[in-house]
């Protein structure tokens, strides 16, 4: 909605350049009144015998003009244009997008409407209700997770059977209706530097990496005060928390000395956004099916 100001601003300049415009047609056509014997010439000449004349338009020209100018009043009045008028019709691209929306929802509804009598584990397995969830996973995961979901740096694979807060179908759509926030605190700041690279070689012992047994060795009491409480005794994680198995091959951020060194001294942050807001929750359901059709272990 435009200021008063910015209204009449509007309105006047655009009623100035289309009287205008038919201002200047009106002058054109008048050039064609001169008297007998004069050619209608400018005075520009050039090599000798090559003349500037300042002839009329022809009428069928100035008949094009004079119906755009009837064609702008015409539309003007129909269709808003002059600042703050919404037109005769009272159209607007807001309305037409809502109108556009609505009919597109009730389509996608009788789609979405077979889908919703499905259990479970038969809307998991089915062909037609995993396309449709990869479209939506393309829509609103993809830019994280990666196109294949076999994700990225902080972002987990979703196509494993690795998971962080559990394969079930009820902690799936948890998570993609409230979203997680995975926060792991730094603590570096209460280790030495040889204590933090004794812990490192434990954490990737762990996982079955080649390492110093006797660093490692080290390491063990420094995990069991420290890291224990999350990840469990053994570096088997907590899914309760979020927390990620680390005595397996699988790295959210990568498993070489200086990542999971870095890991130690500023901890970390992972914050997947809630998605209750942007889809509906028959929509949620179709993307968590799609998300544990992705892997042959899922409850």
């Amino acid at each position: 909605m435009l200021s008063n100001f910015w209204h009449w601003y509007v309105i006047i300049i655009t009623v100035v350049t289309i009287l205008g415009c038919w201002w200047l047609l009106r002058w054109t056509k008048g050039i064609s009144n001169r008297k007998e014997g004069e050619t209608g010439s400018t005075g520009h000449t050039w090599d000798g015998d090559l003349q500037e004349l300042n002839n009329p338009l022809p009428r069928w020209w100035l008949q094009l003009f004079y119906a755009t100018i009837v064609f702008a009043l015409i539309y003007l009045a129909i269709y808003p244009g002059l600042g703050n008028f919404p037109g005769l019709l009272g159209w607007s691209q807001e309305s037409q997008y809502a109108e556009e929306m609505q009919v597109a929802r009730r389509h996608q509804d009788e789609v979405f409407a077979k889908y919703m009598q499905m259990d479970n584990k038969t809307l998991i397995a089915n062909k037609q209700a995993n396309a449709t969830g990869h479209r939506l996973f393309v829509n609103h995961c993809a830019m994280c997770h990666g196109s294949d979901a076999r994700g990225a740096r902080g972002f987990p694979n979703l196509a494993d059977n690795d998971w962080l807060y559990g394969n079930s179908f009820d902690t799936v759509m948890q998570s993609i209706t409230d979203g997680r926030s995975g926060v792991m605190p730094p603590i570096g700041a209460g280790l030495e530097s040889h204590e933090v690279d004794e812990l490192v070689a434990y954490v990737r012992g762990l996982s079955g990496q080649k390492v110093d047994a006797d660093l490692a060795a080290s390491g063990k009491d420094h995990f069991q005060m420290l890291c224990s409480p999350c990840h469990g005794p053994g570096g088997s994680g907590n899914q309760a928390l979020g927390a990620p198995r680390l005595n397996d091959n699988i790295w959210l951020y990568g498993g070489d000395p200086e990542t999971i060194a870095e890991t130690i001294r500023k901890g970390r942050n992972g914050k997947m956004p809630a998605h209750k807001d942007s889809l509906s929750p028959d929509r949620r359901r179709l993307l968590a099916a799609y998300v544990l059709s992705l892997s042959a272990d899922h409850d």
